[in-house]
C-alpha cells in the first residue's frame, strides 16, 4: 500500500460558549482536517487543531495556524511521503522529521490518518496498533473556561448530574477570583468530585503560584496544572506545595519529560496526541512517565470528532493514563446527547456521536479511528 495524495480542509465549528484560557487569543475550532489517500482506495482521517499562541515554554516551540498547517502539509510533508507505505509508522515519522523541523500538529494530523488507514486496511481499531485496548471507557474531565463564577458553578453542577467526576477550572488571570472560584465550586459540587485547576502558565512567579495553590488546598485539589512558565519555576512550586503539579505546556517531547523528571518539576504529565507529533510519539512519552512513576491524562485543544478519536484511542491503549481526560464528547447536532458534559461545539463533522455514559466515553471498536465524516457538514464548515 502506498500514499498517493494528502488533502487539507480548513474548517470552523460553531462553539457552544466561549472557551477561554489565560494564554488563548484565538477561538477554538478553527482547525485543519486531513484526508490521506492510498493506492488501494483507503482514506485515513486526521486533524491539526492548531493554535498560534500554543508553543511551550519561553518560545521553545512555535504556534501553528490553519494557513501554516495547510502550507507545511501540502508543500512539504505530502511530497515527502508520496509512495510511502502508511503502515510503516516509524519510517513515516523519520521522513516527516527529516523533511521539516518542528510543526508537530501538522505531523500529528498525518499520524492519525496513518493509524486510521492501517486500522481500516487490517480491519482492527487504531488502539490495536497502539498496544491493544487497556480500557473500554475513558473518563472525561469537564473543563470550565474563564468565566463568571456563578456561571461556572451552574455548569459544574449540571456536569455533575451528567456523571462527570472531575471538574477542571481555568484560572491564572485574577488570583483572588481563582481562590474564590475553587471555594464556590467545591461548595456547590460537594466533597466527592475531583477539582483540578489549570493556570496555563498564568501566575507571574513561583512564589505567587505557591501562595495561591496553598490558599486553594483546603478545598482539596486533585492537581494544579502548569501554574507558571518554565520547568525550573515549576520545580520550585512542586517542592513547596502539597498539591500534585501537572506539566502541560512544559511537556511536549520525550526530552522535555526527562528534564521534568530529573528536576522533579511535576507529579503528573498531561499527554497529547499533538504536542509530540502524533500518537506514535505520545506512546513514547507515556512510557517515560510510567517508568518514573508519574500518572498521566490525555489532554487536547478541544478537537473536532476527528482529532478527538485519536485522543480516545491513545487513552484507551495507554495504561498510565489514569486521570480524567480533558477531551470533548464529540457530537453532530442532530444526534447529540442532551446536556453539556464535554460539549464545546454546537455541531461536528462526524456522522455519529461518541457514545457517552455516566461521565465516560465508550471506546469504539470499529476499524481505524472508528469515525466517518459527514461530507455535507465538512463542506458546510469548510473555509475553502
Amino acid at each position: 500500500m502506498k500514499i498517493t495524495t494528502i488533502e487539507t480542509i480548513p474548517i470552523r465549528l460553531p462553539t457552544r460558549r466561549v472557551h477561554q484560557w489565560a494564554s488563548l487569543t484565538t477561538p477554538i475550532g478553527v482547525y485543519v482536517i486531513v484526508k490521506l489517500h492510498t493506492d488501494e482506495g483507503w482514506v485515513g482521517l486526521g486533524e491539526a487543531p492548531v493554535l498560534k499562541d500554543w508553543g511551550g515554554d519561553h518560545g521553545k516551540y512555535f504556534g501553528e495556524t490553519p494557513q501554516i498547517a495547510v502550507h507545511i502539509i501540502n508543500d512539504i510533508l505530502a511530497p515527502a511521503l508520496k509512495d510511502q507505505d502508511p503502515r510503516r509508522f516509524e519510517t513515516i515519522h523519520a521522513a516527516m522529521d527529516k523533511a521539516v523541523k518542528g510543526y508537530p500538529y501538522c505531523k500529528a494530523a498525518i499520524d492519525a490518518a496513518l493509524y486510521d488507514v492501517a486500522g481500516k486496511a487490517l480491519n482492527v481499531p487504531a488502539y490495536q496498533l497502539l498496544g491493544g485496548c487497556f480500557r473500554e471507557r475513558v473518563s472525561i474531565a469537564h473543563s470550565l473556561g474563564l468565566m463568571e463564577i456563578d456561571k461556572a458553578v451552574d455548569e459544574a453542577i449540571q456536569a455533575k448530574t451528567e456523571g462527570v467526576k472531575t471538574i477542571k477550572l481555568k484560572c491564572g488571570v485574577d488570583q483572588k477570583r481563582d481562590v474564590e472560584l475553587v471555594k464556590q465550586i467545591r461548595k456547590a459540587i460537594g466533597p466527592d468530585l475531583n477539582i483540578c485547576v489549570d493556570a496555563n502558565q498564568g501566575y507571574p512567579t513561583a512564589k505567587a503560584a505557591v501562595k495561591i495553590t496553598k490558599a486553594m488546598e483546603e478545598y482539596d485539589l486533585l492537581y494544579m496544572e502548569q501554574p507558571v512558565e518554565g520547568i525550573d519555576q515549576m520545580a520550585e512550586v512542586a517542592r513547596r506545595v502539597d498539591t500534585p503539579i501537572m506539566a502541560d505546556e512544559s511537556a511536549w517531547t520525550p526530552q522535555d519529560v526527562l528534564e521534568i523528571i530529573s528536576k522533579r518539576a511535576a507529579d503528573i504529565v498531561s499527554i497529547y496526541t499533538t504536542k509530540p507529533g502524533g500518537m506514535f510519539k505520545a506512546k513514547k512519552i507515556a512510557a517515560i512517565a510510567e517508568a518514573a512513576g508519574l500518572p498521566c491524562n490525555v489532554n487536547g485543544s478541544v478537537e473536532t470528532g476527528v482529532g478527538n478519536a485519536a485522543n480516545i484511542h491513545l487513552a484507551a491503549s495507554t495504561g498510565v493514563v489514569t486521570l480524567g481526560c480533558v477531551v470533548p464528547v464529540s457530537s453532530p447536532k442532530e444526534k447529540a446527547k442532551k446536556g453539556i458534559a464535554g460539549i464545546y461545539y454546537q455541531d461536528d463533522i462526524i456522522a455519529e456521536p461518541f457514545a457517552f455514559d455516566n461521565g465516560d466515553i465508550i471506546v469504539s471498536s470499529k476499524p481505524g479511528l472508528g469515525i466517518e465524516l459527514d461530507e455535507d457538514k465538512l463542506k458546510h464548515y469548510s473555509l475553502l
